[in-house]
């Protein structure tokens, strides 16, 4: 008796031992946050096959690093690449400016790199990886600032606030890519994306810590 109840407890920790290595190395999906979700969501109730979304993208880019994208947008009217800004108060910027700014009162105004820019450089690592299948006039840019922000001066057509991005990608109407063609894309894609994981996440962090770094140093005498 004593020497089953002890094979029974010794299978138990066995068990127990398995499913908390398991969960170690299970990978943990990367969580969207607050402005990649609403888009999320909002792209559910807007959109329908044949347009297909991709989130959270993390692509390997041609400088060993990785580009991160928030979501990309596949139809037969052209490939949607989406930068998600998830801010409060007023946003001041023009097209071509290096940085934008945030203001939340007198005292407290931020700086950031304009999301046009941003997404240009992601553009231009999507339109690599998919060079085989797509060509680089179907690509285009669209920045989405949620409500909680207010643009305090004129922003391009692509530039959207709130839900006004569904309005702007329907606008899009005319077919430039087949429905074989958008599959293919689709399989291309998938091939060359990494794991959306924590993991993912890390490396890319590490990345961007490395090109920081780099750049740091060639500006330093």
């Amino acid at each position: 008796g004593k020497i089953m109840a002890a094979f029974i407890g010794l299978m138990i920790l066995i068990a127990v031992l398995i499913y908390f290595i398991r969960q170690s190395y299970t990978p943990k999906p990367s969580i969207p946050n607050r402005g990649e979700q609403s888009v999320i969501e909002t792209y559910q109730q807007h959109f329908q096959s044949p347009y297909v979304l991709f989130n959270n993208c993390t692509l390997p880019d041609e400088s060993n690093g990785t580009t991160q994208i928030d979501h990309v947008i596949l139809s037969p009217y052209g490939i949607f690449v989406l930068e998600t800004k998830d801010y409060q108060g007023w946003i001041f910027g023009l097209e071509y400016d290096k940085t934008w700014r945030q203001t939340l009162s007198r005292h407290k105004q931020y700086e950031f790199q304009n999301p046009i820019r941003q997404n240009f450089k992601h553009i231009k690592v999507l339109q690599h990886v998919l060079k085989d299948v797509v060509d680089p006039q179907y690509f285009h840019s669209v920045i989405v600032f949620t409500a909680r922000s207010q643009f305090k001066n004129q922003m391009p057509a692509y530039v959207c606030h709130g839900d006004a991005w569904v309005n702007y990608i329907h606008s899009f109407q005319h077919q430039v890519i087949s429905p074989m063609k958008l599959k293919r894309i689709q399989l291309h894609l998938e091939k060359h994306l990494l794991a959306n994981t924590q993991a993912t996440e890390q490396l890319h962090i590490e990345n961007l810590k490395r090109k920081y770094a780099e750049q740091h140093q060639q500006k330093s005498p």
